[in-house]
């Protein structure tokens, strides 16, 4: 396969702009509200509670998937590329994508991690229900050491595999392009990429979709999806988002376990 342009195509004459983005909402809807669902009733049923992340991917590959194979497309006009060991051009392409993933992450993770342990310090100087709103945490924790999370390893698995592959196929792979289809890419430009209401539709929805557990704070995500999207429409591929999105994951699970403990 080449390497594969990053613009979106404009929907064919037989779906109208309107029916593109009912199917894409539809499907966000179903995926949210089974998300939502599954902890409801893991309120009664707690082994269900615990499947949710489970549930979440299953959803988020499924249901994409099966639109775009009804309609007779292909996963490569999703930004998903082949597999790295089908021709030397696949290889080639996943290169510059491990490369772009792995770049950005290297570039990113020093300010991030002294911004969080800068916020953790001011956090006690805030209004309790200011705090509350913005995080989960308290403040820095008493003992502060370079911890791993436990059972690491399992960790880079989960957020590799059922994290953040079916997220960003789902969202900057599926909906991205979808809304695409619909809007168009925008007449804006983001660092050279063109942003425009399909692009920042897909983040708010990202964010929203965060709500199945209702904490203000989870909306702060909007921020790093601006980086998946960019990512997306600058490489045409969701494989440097993949790794960006693991990685800032795996790094907030181990800032966490050092701040706060195991």
């Amino acid at each position: 396969m080449h390497e594969r342009e990053a613009s979106v195509q404009p929907p064919t004459e037989q779906q109208s702009s309107r029916a593109i983005l009912r199917e894409a909402l539809v499907l966000w809807a179903i995926s949210f509200g089974g998300l939502v669902g599954t902890r409801v009733i893991g309120f009664a049923i707690p082994w269900v509670g615990a499947q949710v992340k489970a549930v979440a991917a299953a959803l988020f590959l499924y249901l994409p998937g099966h639109a775009i194979r009804k309609r007779g497309e292909l996963l490569d006009d999703y930004a998903v590329p082949d597999w790295p060991w089908t021709s030397s051009s696949a290889a080639a392409q996943f290169k510059r994508d491990a490369i772009w993933g792995l770049g950005v992450s290297l570039l990113l993770f020093p300010p991030f991690i002294l911004a969080f342990f800068g916020f953790l310090e001011l956090l006690p100087h805030l209004p309790r229900e200011l705090a509350q709103a913005l995080t989960p945490y308290r403040g820095p924790g008493a003992e502060i050491a370079f911890r791993l999370p436990e059972r690491f390893w399992l960790h880079v698995l989960d957020q590799f595999l059922v994290v953040a592959l079916p997220e960003e196929f789902f969202y900057r792979g599926y909906l991205q392009t979808r809304l695409g289809h619909a809007w168009g890419e925008g007449k804006r430009k983001l660092l050279g990429v063109p942003v425009g209401p399909a692009f920042w539709m897909t983040q708010v929805l990202f964010a929203v979709g965060h709500l199945g557990q209702l904490h203000f704070w989870r909306l702060a995500v909007f921020f790093p999806s601006i980086l998946f999207g960019w990512l997306r429409a600058r490489t045409g591929s969701i494989v440097p988002g993949i790794i960006v999105h693991a990685i800032s994951n795996l790094v907030l699970m181990t800032l966490e376990a050092s701040a706060f403990g195991r």
